[in-house]
C-alpha cells in the first residue's frame, strides 16, 4: 500500500515594516510651516505695495535698499528683493543651517512674487502717516510669522552675525547702525519728511515682530524671596492657578539660608502676582524676567479656587 506524502514548505510570514508614529507629525508641521512662511511673506508684500512703496516710505536693512534701487531704476522691487537675499542665503546655509536657508528661500520667493502681482493694485491710503501706520504693522507680524517659522525675509540678521565675530558690537546694535544709515539714505532720495515716516514704520515694525515671535500673553520668570515663602507658595496655587518650586538659597553677605520661590507666569498675571505677594510680605524681594519659550513640566495653568 502506498500513499503520497506532500510536504508543505512553510509558509513565510510577510515582513512588515513597522509604521513610524513620527512621519505623519512630521508632515503636519512641515505643513504648518509652509503655511506661516506663505502667510507671513504674502502679508510682508502686501504692507509694501498697498502701503508704503506707493507713498514713498521704506523699511529697513535689505528690503529697503531694495526699494530704493527700484524708485531708481523702475525695476520691479520683486527682482531686488530676491537678488539682493541671495548672498544672505548661501551666509545663512552656512552659519545657521539648511532649513533655516530652504525656509528664507521659500519665503523670499512668495514675498517677490506677491509684490510683482501687487504692484499694479491702487493703494489703500496716501496719507504716509496712515500708510506708516498699518504697513509697519503688516511688516511686523508677516516677519515675526517668518521667524517664529523656521526663516527670514532679510539678510541684515545674518551680516550682522558675521561682523559680531569680529567686533566688540551686539548684533543688535550692528542691526540698528545698518539701518541708521539705510533710513538716512530714504532722505537724500525720497525726502526728509517721507525717511521719517519710515522711521515710524520701521519701529512700529520692530515691536510687532517681537510681540508676533514672543507672544501677546509672552511668558515671565519670577523669583521671590521670603520668610514668607510658604503662604505666598500656597496663595499662588490658589489665587494665580500656577504651581511654585521652593529653592534654597543663601544669602552671600549675610549667610543667612532663605527659601526661593520659583514661578512661570504670563505677562498678562503680573500685576495680580505682584498685589498676591504684597498682601503676605510688602519687604518681599521679587525678580521678574523674560522667558522667550515655555516647555515641558507643568506650565499649564490650574484651576483657581
Amino acid at each position: 500500500m502506498s500513499s503520497d506524502v506532500k510536504i508543505l514548505a512553510p509558509v513565510k510570514a510577510e515582513q512588515q515594516k513597522p509604521e513610524n508614529p513620527k512621519a505623519g507629525s512630521t508632515t503636519l508641521k512641515l505643513l504648518r510651516r509652509l503655511v506661516f512662511l506663505t502667510f507671513g511673506a504674502v502679508l510682508m508684500a502686501v504692507g509694501l505695495e498697498i502701503f508704503l512703496v506707493p507713498n514713498k516710505i521704506i523699511d529697513g536693512g535689505i528690503t529697503g535698499v531694495s526699494i530704493m534701487v527700484s524708485h531708481i531704476t523702475n525695476v520691479p522691487l520683486g527682482i531686488f528683493l530676491t537678488l539682493f537675499n541671495l548672498p544672505f542665503l548661501f551666509m545663512g546655509y552656512k552659519q545657521i543651517g539648511k532649513t533655516f536657508a530652504l525656509s528664507t528661500l521659500f519665503a523670499v520667493v512668495i514675498m517677490s512674487i506677491g509684490t510683482y502681482f501687487l504692484h499694479p493694485v491702487d493703494p489703500i491710503t496716501i496719507d504716509p502717516l496712515l500708510a506708516a501706520v498699518f504697513g509697519g504693522v503688516l511688516l511686523g507680524i508677516g516677519v515675526g510669522l517668518v521667524i517664529r517659522s523656521g526663516g527670514s525675509l532679510d539678510g541684515t540678521e545674518i551680516v550682522a552675525i558675521l561682523i559680531n565675530k569680529k567686533t566688540p558690537f551686539s548684533v543688535g546694535e550692528i542691526v540698528m547702525f545698518i539701518n541708521v544709515f539705510i533710513l538716512g539714505s530714504a532722505g537724500f532720495i525720497f525726502g526728509w519728511d517721507h525717511a521719517m515716516y519710515s522711521l515710524i514704520a520701521y519701529y512700529l515694525a520692530f515691536k510687532l515682530i517681537d510681540i508676533t515671535i514672543e507672544g501677546i500673553d509672552q511668558s515671565k520668570s519670577v523669583w521671590i524671596i521670603s520668610d514668607k515663602h510658604k503662604e505666598i507658595g500656597d496663595a499662588l496655587t490658589q489665587r494665580l492657578g500656577r504651581g511654585v518650586t521652593y529653592l534654597d538659597g543663601e544669602g552671600a553677605y549675610s549667610g543667612d539660608s532663605k527659601k526661593v520661590i520659583f514661578v512661570v507666569i504670563t505677562r498678562l498675571e503680573e500685576a495680580k502676582l505682584k498685589s498676591i505677594v504684597e498682601d503676605w510680605d510688602s519687604q518681599a524681594f521679587v525678580a521678574i524676567g523674560n522667558i522667550h519659550d515655555v516647555k515641558g513640566g507643568r506650565f499649564k495653568k490650574k484651576a483657581i479656587h
